[in-house]
């Protein structure tokens, strides 16, 4: 799949950047990659036109285009060479398969980072993370919505899940997925391309969900239905002044709030189901 490169300048504030990406990422764009002064963001270039970002006005006032570039599928690994750094969050390690093993971390995690979100360099990757090494995941069966790269799900594969199912509906990152479960020698991962209409009658004990806003207000009741009794769900993808809507969302669907971390305004908020 080809790719659309939006080059444009960073906004002053730390606030302002959050913004213009939830904008974007509102719009399509899937991945992004800060450099001094620029921000670069993607998107499948199918989904591109010129009539897209007048569709957001926030954009319409803010946004300062540099440059759009067309990125061809086979350069994307020398990008992602030249801009990707190690990531440590606690006892957690994600790197590339170019970096050096760091062997004092109880995970690591070897990402072949392509166009998949979820490298845990944005804030709501990361604090998932943080949340996850917090949390028991023995024995569970674990849904991993929107899997990106698939990073969560190989976390809780490695701290000891029963199985994992991990959906996502871009084609990239649903390929990604699978070849990072070999990357890191995960057997008991099932990838699927789509979205929340593939889930049946299996339920689970812990559902990760690192989506947008109001794709979680939509897709809320499904993840609620497939959710054990007891068991806990990890929304992000959003801001603090989001989170009272999404935890009305979640408590109309039986789902009670237990605690939330925020990172640069962005923030993973915990439930579980009555």
């Amino acid at each position: 799949m080809d790719y659309t490169e939006l080059i444009c300048k960073i906004p002053a504030g730390d606030e302002e950047l959050d913004i213009l990406i939830a904008e974007l990422a509102a719009l399509g764009f899937e991945s992004f990659t800060e450099e001094e002064n620029r921000l670069l963001a993607y998107i499948p270039e199918k989904d591109f036109s010129d009539q897209l970002l007048k569709e957001s006005d926030y954009l319409l006032e803010h946004l300062e285009v540099l440059a759009v570039n067309s990125i061809k599928e086979q350069n994307w690994n020398a990008v992602w060479e030249s801009n990707y750094d190690p990531v440590v969050i606690g006892s957690c390690g994600i790197r590339a398969p170019f970096h050096q093993e760091n062997s004092q971390l109880a995970y690591d995690i070897v990402i072949q980072p392509k166009m998949s979100f979820g490298t845990a360099h944005h804030e709501t990757t990361a604090l998932i993370i943080e949340m996850l090494l917090d949390e028991d995941v023995r024995g569970k069966k674990v849904l991993d919505m929107g899997c990106g790269t698939g990073v969560l799900a190989i976390l809780v594969s490695m701290k000891g899940a029963e199985h994992v199912t991990a959906i996502d509906n871009d084609e990239w990152a649903y390929t990604n997925t699978l070849e990072n479960c070999a990357l890191n020698n995960i057997e008991n991962i099932t990838a699927e391309l789509g979205d929340e209409h593939l889930l049946g009658g299996e339920t689970f004990g812990l559902i990760l969900a690192n989506i947008n806003k109001n794709v979680l207000l939509e897709t809320i009741p499904a993840y609620a239905r497939v959710l054990d009794k007891d068991g806990r769900i990890i929304l992000s993808g959003f801001y603090e002044n989001d989170l009272k809507d999404i935890k009305s969302k979640a408590e109309t669907n039986g789902l009670a709030y237990i605690h939330h971390k925020t990172k640069n305004n962005w923030v993973a908020a915990a439930f579980s189901k009555k």
